[in-house]
């Protein structure tokens, strides 16, 4: 288990990387899936399941809305790739970085501070993150609809600043 854990923050750090160093929307918005997976299996690995399925739901449908209006607002005929000798650098310059900042941190770090929280399993009455749920929804309903209504509104302001032609706010056509 600890391996599939280390495996999965590889993928973070990769996809983190992915994001930071591309510019075209396209590609970053991949990194974004690979980054959100990754989180969310470490997340599984430590002993929030149904944590890391909402917020890995969440995630995909923000990076979706997301990715739909950069991309009509960055239309490119021939984005960059990673293999571009510009974002290939970068890659390399925040790989480089991350590597030296895991040398320079890892000096106190052994496997065992990676322990999964599901190990003492039969000394659990109830696990943390169902808990964690009833708690949110008794006592955080009314922040749900607020967090709600305020998505809503601002996807009608970036729907109504996106508009087109000559009455949207940042379309100069």
């Amino acid at each position: 288990m600890m391996y599939s854990v280390c495996l999965m923050m590889v993928g973070l750090v990769l996809g983190l990387v992915a994001v930071a160093s591309n510019p075209a929307p396209y590609f970053a918005a991949l990194g974004l899936v690979v980054a959100a997976g990754a989180g969310c299996g470490i997340l599984v690995g430590h002993g929030g399941p149904f944590l890391s399925l909402v917020l890995f739901l969440i995630y995909l449908g923000g990076m979706l809305v997301v990715f739909a209006y950069s991309a009509a607002l960055a239309a490119e005929p021939y984005p960059e790739s990673w293999s571009d000798v510009s974002v290939l650098g970068y890659v390399l310059l925040y790989l480089l970085g991350v590597g030296v900042a895991a040398l320079w941190f890892s000096e106190g770090w052994y496997e065992s501070s990676l322990a999964v929280a599901d190990s003492y399993k039969e000394f659990f009455v109830l696990r943390g993150d169902t808990g964690g749920v009833a708690l949110m929804y008794s006592f955080g309903g009314g922040m749900l609809v607020l967090c709600a209504w305020v998505l809503l509104v601002t996807l009608f302001v970036v729907l109504e600043l996106t508009r087109g032609l000559s009455r949207g706010a940042l379309r100069a056509v």
